[in-house]
């Protein structure tokens, strides 16, 4: 299969159905052992310093790799991403630009797919039946998912993992099957975490912490049972065709959309608050105002740049708002 990289979450049963393997960019930059180098790297190339770190990421992992063909989401996630082509398609590696609809509506949403399985060359009928490949594998996150929050037994890292991990199926989905069922079943086999444990949403796009920050919360008395992009990564809502699969995908369009899901989720899990984490240098921070003005759940908003682990300040900052969520729990 041709490889191609993939900027964010795409409709990948398109891709696979036109018999590419879709990479996820971003999964390989902070899957790096030393994810600063592939930020280096594109900063030599040109790069402003005070630009995205996980844009400057892709681009580092699309040389070093050497990717010839890249599909970038244009609307409804990164507004960096455009330039990101446009650099690109000068450095000789051909590009693709995927939209989402303004709004979500199952008919834009139709003529989107059909656009982008007409340019791939191939149709929405081969691709629906890639959909209904997909669903055992989207059943068994979403089973990974209940068994963060109600049963109670897997860590905020594993669902995270195993989430975000769905936006390519780590480039193999037969594999990704296999080792999901098995790390499904462990999961199952050991005991709960303490009932008296923090329960946290983690809102926002995949820090640059990574593992770091869900293990250092469970070693302060805190686990995160939501992870809300990564869930929305996932597609595990109940969907009966691919448009109405991607019309109900949050994350591209407003926040105002993103809140009503955000609300009930944390009130289904029976939170007790928001980590909610913005990128410097992205626009989707100032939404952070729209976070704070309408959810009802304490907030601690985390920024992150190219710190790739936690510094002392953060520590203090998320045990300092731990602290809190006890006393007023308590």
């Amino acid at each position: 299969m041709n490889k191609i990289g993939i900027t964010s979450t795409v409709p990948i049963e398109v891709l696979l159905s036109a018999g590419y393997q879709p990479i996820d960019l971003n999964n390989i930059f902070i899957s790096d052992p030393r994810p600063e180098r592939l930020v280096r790297m594109a900063e030599r190339y040109g790069f402003p310093l005070n630009s995205c770190s996980w844009i400057k990421g892709i681009f580092g992992v699309i040389k070093e790799r050497r990717i010839n063909t890249v599909l970038g989401i244009t609307t409804g996630d990164c507004s960096n991403t455009l330039m990101l082509l446009e650099v690109l398609s000068l450095s000789g590696v051909r590009t693709i630009p995927f939209a989402y609809p303004p709004v979500p509506d199952a008919i834009k949403s139709d003529q989107a797919l059909q656009a982008l399985a007409t340019r791939f060359g191939t149709c929405l009928e081969a691709s629906e039946k890639i959909r209904i490949d997909l669903e055992p594998i989207r059943a068994l996150l979403s089973e990974l998912d209940r068994q963060s929050w109600q049963e109670n037994k897997a860590s905020g890292f594993e669902n995270h993992y195993w989430l975000v991990s769905s936006s390519d199926f780590n480039g193999d989905p037969k594999r990704f099957h296999n080792e999901l069922q098995a790390a499904l079943d462990a999961i199952r086999d050991r005991p709960p975490y303490p009932k008296n444990m923090l329960r946290l949403a983690f809102c926002g796009v995949p820090s640059v912490f990574g593992k770091e920050l869900y293990y250092f919360l469970e070693e302060k008395g805190a686990r995160v049972v939501f992870n809300e992009v990564q869930r929305q990564f996932a597609m595990i809502s109940s969907s009966s065709d691919l448009p109405s699969q991607y019309e109900s995908y949050t994350y591209p369009y407003l926040t105002a959309d993103r809140l009503v899901d955000i609300h009930a989720e944390c009130d289904r899990r029976q939170v007790d608050g928001i980590i909610h984490y913005v990128q410097a240098f992205c626009h989707r921070a100032i939404g952070d105002i729209i976070f704070r003005q309408s959810l009802k759940y304490p907030i601690l908003t985390l920024e992150g740049n190219t710190e790739f682990s936690l510094t002392q300040h953060t520590k203090t900052r998320l045990e300092a708002f731990l602290d809190m969520l006890r006393q007023h729990k308590y």
